[in-house]
């Protein structure tokens, strides 16, 4: 009984802890003073340890506009986010500009700044397969076997399927590496992480991978061994790397200052550790008409993409 009471009291001392992770809000829309910094996650505790000194740095700057205190809170996946946008339970998120267009399609939140990360503000999705491989273009993957990464990724998923279907090329989701499509469709499968793509495009598991431009210079996720052995086939287009979105309804005022902190925090030197510690974070930056121009039609391929393929 001793042992229950004392796992039992850790339990709860851990939980009080990381506040908010996964836990029911309480309802900021309801206190103007509480600003609510959300995430999509699948690890609570590691990204927690991401947002927490970018919260701890914005709010002390945000007490011109009646903000007192900030929260974390995370969703268990977008779906999930777009209800605690819907409901004022989060103001502000980081996303992919993938889920970033689902969300704005949605009318739950708006993209105010662009995030860049490890020196890339933008970045691009290129299919490759084996050098030995037939394939020579994105038209002849028809009746042949692609791997993206998860049904949430910009990069490895809604951009390169969107170009597909662009190119005239129909999709059908396959049963697993070794099923097969029809003649006149591309069959995809989701490796989960970037690194299973190129292993499984080397093993000859699937016929194609889909990698940014990004990771398939990143050798933690295309072993140079395996880059010898590929060759490119096609790209997509360019699009924002990652957005600082806000909720819709979130007081224009506050919304404005938080642009301002975050736009001038890569020239304050107290910020340094907190962006670092964000994602790699470099600076934020304006949206321009160009990044616009590029999210409309991101947005437009992310709507052809749950239409016609999921």
């Amino acid at each position: 009984m001793h042992k229950l009471f004392s796992a039992l009291f850790g339990l709860g001392c851990l939980l009080a802890w990381l506040p908010g992770l996964h836990a029911q809000p309480s309802g900021n829309q309801e206190d103007g003073s509480v600003l609510v910094l959300g995430r999509v996650s699948d690890d609570p505790k590691a990204h927690y340890d991401q947002l927490k000194p970018l919260l701890d740095y914005v709010i002390p700057r945000m007490a011109s506009v009646g903000i007192r205190s900030g929260r974390i809170l995370m969703a268990k996946d977008p779906q999930q986010m777009a209800s605690y946008l819907r409901r004022g339970r989060v103001d502000w998120i980081n996303e992919t500009a993938g889920n970033a267009a689902i969300l704005e399609q949605r009318g739950v939140a708006h993209a105010f700044l662009i995030t860049e990360r490890e020196g890339a503000a933008h970045y691009h999705s290129v299919f490759f397969v084996r050098r030995d491989s037939s394939i020579q273009t994105l038209k002849d993957l028809a009746g042949h076997s692609v791997a993206f990464q998860s049904p949430y990724s910009t990069s490895a998923y809604f951009l390169p399927a969107a170009t597909l279907l662009e190119e005239g090329v129909p999709l059908e989701l396959l049963l697993s590496p070794m099923d097969k499509p029809g003649p006149d469709r591309v069959g995809y499968v989701f490796a989960r992480t970037e690194l299973n793509i190129s292993t499984w495009v080397h093993k000859r598991l699937v016929d194609a991978g889909v990698l940014s431009n990004l990771d398939w210079a990143n050798p933690a996720r295309m072993p140079p061994a395996f880059a010898q052995d590929f060759r490119i086939i096609g790209r997509t287009p360019d699009v924002p790397r990652a957005l600082m979105l806000a909720r819709a309804g979130l007081a224009p005022e506050v919304q404005a200052r938080l642009q301002e902190v975050l736009l001038e925090a890569a020239r304050d030197p107290d910020a340094g550790e907190a962006l670092y510690r964000f994602m790699g974070t470099a600076h934020f930056v304006p949206i321009g008409n160009e990044d616009k121009r590029m999210l409309e039609q991101l947005a437009r391929g992310v709507r052809r993409v749950r239409s016609e393929v999921e």
